[in-house]
Order: C-alpha cells, then structure tokens, then sequence
C-alpha cells in the first residue's frame, strides 16, 4: 500500500522531482568548477531544503493572495515577501550554525553573522522567490489559457447547438407546411377562392381562411433564437382544429382548453403546433367517449402544456418518426429554457397519449422585443 502511494506520489510530482534534482546538480557542480570548493552533503541538504520549502511557501502565499477578494491584493506581496525575507534570516543562520559545528560547511572561513552574510543570505532568498513568482505566474497564465480554450470549446458548442436548433425550426415549419411557392401569389389565389366560394360555398370558404391563415403564420419564419406570443399559436391551433372539423363534418372529438392570460406570454414557435399536428396524425380524434384534449393553463409563474389523446392502433409503425419529432421539441425547450422546463411523454393504461410541458415563467414579458 505504502509502494503504491509513493508511485502515486511520484506521477503527480515527477516534473518538480527532475527539475530540482538537474538545477541542485547544475549549481554544484558550477560553483564548485568555478571556485574550487566542494561543500559537504549535509550543507546542501540543509541549505537546499530550505531554499525549496521558501519556493512552494511563497508560490502559495502569492496564489492565495491573487485569489482574495481584497482589493488591492496584489499590494500584500510586497509586506509578505519582508516578512518571509525575516523569517528566512532567522532559520538560515542557526541551521548554518548547527552545520558548522556537526557535519560542516566544507568552506575554509569561519562563520561569521555580519553584513556581508547577511546580504548573500538575502540575495538567495530573493533569487528563489523570484523563481517561485514566475513559477506562479506561470501556472496562472496556463491556467487562463485552459480556460480561453473551455469557453472557445463551448462557444462552439453553443454554435453548433444553435445551428442544429435552426434545423430543427426549419424541419418544423417544413413538416407544417409541406410545400411552399411564391407566398403574394399564394395568398392573392386563396384571397380570390374565399371571395368566390364566400356566397356558394360557406363551409369551402371557412376552410380556405383557416388554410389561408395557418400557411401566413408559418411563413413568417421566426429566427430560432426568438420567442413569439403564444396567443398567435393558440389561433394557429383553433385553424387548425376548425379545418380538421370542416374536413370530417365535425365528427371529431377535440376540445382546446386555455386557463389564464396569456397576453404578453412568449413561447418558442411551433411547438404547440407540432404536438397538436401530431395528435391528428397519430391519435385517434373521433373516439366516441374520450376527447383530444389540448389544455394550456397559466398562473404568472409556471406554464403548463398538456396533450391528451386516444392512440390510433392503425398508425402505430409511425410511432418512431413521432418520436424522433418530440426529442427535437425537448431540444429546442432546452435551450430556450435549460434547466427551468420540464417535457414528459408517455402513455396511460386507457392507451391515451399524454405529452405534459411545463416551463417557469416568473417573468410573462421576457424575450419581448
């Protein structure tokens, strides 16, 4: 166990372990070329065990210095650094002293405390310090480049993000309105069938002004960034549910629910539209004793957005694709909202289909433009 900590030990270390071991030999072996005086081992354990610990004590004192909330921290060093200058004459001198009468020095000359050791004791004080600032200065520079690179990374994340969110919305609009041609063309036609079928054909007619209306609503394309009220999407809806009506004579069993005031209320585009859309194409609509329920209910903190219908058995092989469709709601809900919505769907032993949003609002005009 002991082995196996050591090990652990040593991985995390193993920089600092070489570069102090190639720096004490580099110093060694330099002042001993150039002055042609060997110190004992016993001096440089001492001496150099000193010299380190004043390294990682002053890189941590800076760092939690730098890290404070004081301000003007960066002032503090320079008290921290006279008191460290201090603390390392009183331990230098009485350490140079017990090795000067055990081991020994390896020098000719006599300890002595005067000027002159006191200026080389503080020289090399200042000469580790120095390193160990830079040391510091280091670990913070590479730590702010790490932390350019997590925001750059993330940058992107939120580009592509946004990116698969506007394919998403198009996907939508698309799925809403399968084909598209020049839309003043397309509206000055449908505007010329209602006038025409208004006095021979009412229902027609009805028919032609929900279409009319529900294609205008999708072509306007919102960004995929943006919020639109919700209220235009419950008249999309109520288009939506009349021309299902006016197609089958009424047979459906559909009712539209909304609690509350939604003025001012904004919601991503086409969400509601896609579920409702969804529950004609795969619920069964006309069941005698259970309804197609869309209920929205608003209290000025939390929207809830609830579906309800009976599931058609005839189109179950196309539940996959109904799937692939509500994740990509969830998708877009998440980055509107992130961790302020929740989107559920399931199914009930009476085989209804339920899908629940609900999404805190504390404040109805936000994203309002």
């Amino acid at each position: 166990m002991n082995i196996l900590k050591i090990k652990n030990w040593y991985s995390r270390n193993h920089i600092h372990i070489k570069a102090w071991a190639f720096f004490i030999i580099y110093e060694v072996f330099i002042t001993g070329l150039i002055f042609g005086i060997w110190s004992t081992f016993g001096n440089h354990l001492f001496h150099y065990a000193l010299n380190i610990s004043l390294f990682y004590l002053h890189a941590y004192g800076v760092q939690k210095i730098l890290r404070s909330n004081l301000r003007f921290n960066a002032w503090l060093i320079i008290p921290f650094v006279l008191i460290e200058l201090i603390a390392y004459l009183a331990l230098a001198y009485p350490i140079d002293y017990l090795i000067s009468k055990t081991v020994g020095t390896g020098f000719k000359s006599e300890l002595v405390f005067n000027e002159v050791y006191v200026l080389r004791a503080l020289w090399r004080a200042l000469y580790f310090i120095g390193f160990s600032t830079g040391y510091v200065f280091l670990l913070n520079s590479l730590k702010e480049r790490r932390r350019v690179q997590k925001l750059e990374r993330q940058n992107l994340v939120n580009t592509i993000e946004k990116q698969a969110l506007e394919n998403d919305l198009v996907q939508s609009q698309n799925n809403f309105l399968r084909s598209q041609i020049n839309p003043h063309f397309l509206f000055n036609t449908l505007n010329f069938i209602y006038n025409d079928a208004r006095k021979k054909a009412p229902l027609a007619a009805d028919a032609i002004m929900n279409l009319s209306e529900m294609m205008r609503y999708a072509l306007k394309r919102p960004e995929a960034s943006e919020l639109v009220p919700l209220s235009e999407e419950v008249e999309q809806i109520e288009h939506l549910i009349n021309l299902h009506k006016l197609r089958t004579a009424n047979t459906i069993n559909f009712d539209l629910i909304v609690n509350g005031d939604l003025f001012g209320l904004r919601f991503p585009p086409l969400i509601m539209l896609t579920l409702v859309e969804n529950m004609f194409k795969h619920g069964n609509i006309a069941h005698s004793t259970q309804p197609s329920i869309v209920q929205i209910d608003y209290d000025r903190k939390t929207l809830s957005l609830t579906t309800i219908n009976m599931i058609n058995e005839v189109k179950k092989k196309e539940v996959e694709s109904h799937h692939v469709g509500l994740e990509n709601i969830d998708k877009r809900l998440n980055n509107f909202y992130k961790d302020k919505y929740s989107f559920k769907f399931y199914k009930d032993p009476l085989n209804r289909y339920f899908t629940e949003i609900k999404v805190d609002v504390e404040n109805p005009m936000a994203g309002l433009n």
